[in-house]
């Protein structure tokens, strides 16, 4: 188990690095931004997930959607190592 540090809105985090992704969501546009294109893409591909079976368009978007929630997540994670060398 980590080494709980709390953060600005009283609530306990593990690592540095989730406090740096706190503080990005409260203070940082760009991140939030980002977290939602992420979330919203997540729900895109569970929808694409729950189905018994996919076309061969629903398998493209499918990939389409995994590539951008990645290409998401890299800029967000790109956003907390900036951070960090702040810190």
């Amino acid at each position: 188990m980590g080494i709980k540090l709390h953060g600005g809105g009283g609530t306990a985090v593990s690592t540095p690095a989730e406090a740096i992704r706190e503080q990005l969501m409260a203070n940082n546009e760009e991140y939030r931004r980002l977290r939602e294109e992420h979330t919203h893409y997540a729900c895109q591909l569970n929808q694409l997930a729950a189905k018994n079976f996919l076309t061969e368009e629903e398998k493209v978007e499918e990939v389409r959607l995994k590539k951008l929630k990645l290409r998401a997540k890299d800029q967000m994670e790109m956003l907390v190592r900036q951070a960090q060398t702040v810190h």
